[in-house]
């Protein structure tokens, strides 16, 4: 869309929008209220507001300032019929399990990750007029009537979030004919567009911090081995220990939950108390493991250091503060949206991928 500049309305507005006059509040403006302030053809404002692209670009401002000064609201079923376009783009959470007690979604919804990446996607949908409507697809069946209901225009793309690697709907996405982008790689390959952080790349940067302080005994508190990224942050903490020289390290894994790291912590003290150095697979984990040690009568870092992924809140949160491999979340879904948009405008993009470079975030835990 054009820009969208906003000067300040030359008109009084009520508190619902509508165009005040001296005998109050009158009717909700039109388009062709629209038009005869701007001095355009009610054309031309239904181009503009509708995102056409054959417009001159020296009218757009003066129409969006025209529409501001009078409160006029567009008619987003009206305007579906003239783009074909729903206005929406679905974020589709898909996890290929059903869970009918204690789901994951319950804690999948309060994890700092879900929210950065709302925020990355709102940041570039807040300056159009597309809505971001949220769909948890947690069966098989969920995400057939999902497939289903985008057939039949019920949103115009999907920023999709899957969290099992042997999902389907990415490739059912593709063959649907559905614009999609994903948010971090599909785990079997499909032809799909997706933006994705370099994991090994950031996990060996903290093993080589935990390595070039002194650390001797460095440990992994992995994630969940069916997901992508806990297979591949565990996969570079084996490589990156061995190019220094260590054959083998101990290791346990979490399913990127606070209590799952602090079990996780506890069974390394128990097995391997010689341990002074953690890599933690997500900055929530990492709390737990805080929190064991502190129980355990361990200091961090003095006789423990540890450090996170993902830089979240519970990174800043966390006592003492961790140290953690920035994972550029809000800017990944930034850019996912973006690639989302320039698909809906042409769905004859070829699919393209994105990978972010992490870096480390140094606070007190090492």
């Amino acid at each position: 869309m054009a820009n969208r500049s906003r000067p300040p309305s030359s008109l009084p507005r009520t508190d619902t929008g509508v165009a005040a006059g001296p005998q109050g509040p009158a009717r909700l403006p039109t388009l062709e209220d629209v038009a005869r302030l701007a001095g355009v053809s009610r054309a031309t404002v239904s181009r503009v507001i509708n995102g056409i692209r054959n417009v001159d670009p020296g009218l757009h401002a003066v129409v969006w300032s025209a529409v501001d000064a009078i409160g006029y609201v567009p008619n987003r079923a009206a305007r579906s019929l003239v783009t074909r376009r729903a206005g929406t783009v679905a974020l589709v959470v898909s996890d290929s399990d059903d869970r009918t007690e204690d789901p994951f979604f319950g804690h999948f919804l309060t994890d700092p990750f879900f929210g950065r990446v709302v925020g990355g996607a709102m940041s570039v949908l807040g300056a159009t007029p597309v809505q971001l409507v949220l769909h948890l697809a947690g069966s098989e069946a969920a995400r057939t009537r999902l497939v289903g209901d985008l057939r039949q225009g019920q949103a115009d793309g999907v920023l999709l979030l899957s969290l099992h690697p042997q999902d389907a709907l990415p490739a059912r996405l593709v063959e649907a004919g559905v614009p999609a982008v994903m948010v971090g790689r599909p785990g079997r390959p499909a032809p799909i567009s997706y933006v994705d952080v370099a994991n090994d790349v950031g996990t060996a940067l903290a093993v080589e911090h935990l390595l070039d302080r002194g650390c001797r005994q460095v440990a992994l508190i992995g994630g969940p081995a069916d997901l992508p990224a806990g297979q591949d942050r565990s996969a570079g903490f084996r490589q990156a220990m061995a190019r220094r020289g260590h054959a083998w390290s101990p290791g346990e894994a979490g399913d990127f939950t606070r209590e799952s790291g602090e079990v996780a912590m506890r069974r390394l003290l128990d097995r391997h108390p010689d341990v002074d150095g953690v890599f933690v697979a997500n900055d929530l984990m990492a709390q737990g493991a805080l929190n064991a040690l502190r129980e355990a009568g361990r200091r961090v870092p003095e006789d423990v250091a540890v450090v996170g992924f993902d830089d979240s809140s519970a990174a800043r949160a966390a006592q003492p503060p961790l140290t953690t491999v920035r994972h550029p979340l809000e800017d990944m879904a930034a850019e996912a949206t973006r690639m989302l948009l320039a698909r809906v405008a042409d769905p004859a993009l070829r699919s393209a991928s994105v990978i972010f470079d992490p870096t480390l975030v140094v606070r007190a835990s090492a």
